[in-house]
C-alpha cells in the first residue's frame, strides 16, 4: 500500500505567478507541463467523498489509481494511494464497466510540475480555479511553504473530485468539469 502526503492550496492568478517566480528563484527543477483527463468510477467500495478509483489519461499514457483519504482535520492530508500503468485505457474502462463500475465524474487539469529534492510541487489549472499541491513528508511540506513564502495563501481542504462535483455540470449520469473549447 502506497502513502501520499500532500497539502493543497487555492491560488489567485497573482499568487500563482508569484509562486512560479519563487520556484525559479529558489532553484526548483521544472519537470514539464501536461494536460490530464481524469475519469472517476462509482460503485463497489468507492465513495467520491473519501475514496476513488481514477483512470487518468495524460500524454498518451494511462494510470489507474485507487485513493482513500484517512480522516484528519489537518490541511496536510494523508491518504492511501495505489496506482499502476495501463496499456489500453479503453479496454480497462470496458472491464471496469463490466464489473459494475460506472464513470461518475470527469475533470480536466493542466499541470506544471516542479521538484526540490524529494519534494514535488505542482501548479494545477482546473476549469474551476488555480491550485498548488506540495507532496512530501510533513516537515518537507512545511519547509517548502517557508521557502516559497506562502504567507496569505489559503489551504484548500476539498479534493479535486469534491470540487469538480460542486462546480461541474451534469451530463447524463455523470458530472463533467471540462475546459471550454
Amino acid at each position: 500500500m502506497g502513502l501520499e502526503i500532500e497539502k493543497k492550496y487555492r491560488l489567485t492568478a497573482e499568487q500563482r505567478e508569484r509562486v512560479r517566480l519563487r520556484l525559479r528563484a529558489v532553484g526548483a527543477e521544472f519537470c514539464g507541463e501536461e494536460f490530464e483527463e481524469n475519469t472517476l468510477y462509482g460503485g463497489g467500495h468507492t465513495n467520491l467523498k473519501n475514496s476513488v478509483l481514477r483512470l487518468r489519461r495524460v500524454a498518451g499514457k494511462s494510470v489507474l489509481t485507487y485513493k482513500k483519504r484517512f480522516p484528519s482535520e489537518s490541511a496536510i492530508k494523508h491518504q492511501r494511494e495505489d496506482e499502476t500503468g495501463v496499456e489500453d485505457a479503453d479496454a480497462l474502462s470496458a472491464i471496469l464497466e463490466a464489473l459494475g463500475y460506472k464513470p461518475a465524474l470527469v475533470y480536466e487539469k493542466r499541470r506544471s510540475t516542479w521538484r526540490m529534492g524529494e519534494t514535488e510541487i505542482v501548479l494545477d489549472e482546473l476549469p474551476f480555479g488555480s491550485f498548488m499541491e506540495i507532496e512530501a513528508a510533513e516537515q518537507a511540506i512545511l519547509a517548502a511553504e517557508q521557502l516559497l513564502e506562502l504567507d496569505g495563501v489559503t489551504a484548500e481542504m476539498q479534493t479535486y473530485p469534491q470540487l469538480a462535483l460542486e462546480h461541474g455540470r451534469k451530463v447524463g449520469e455523470m458530472v463533467e468539469a471540462r475546459f471550454v473549447s
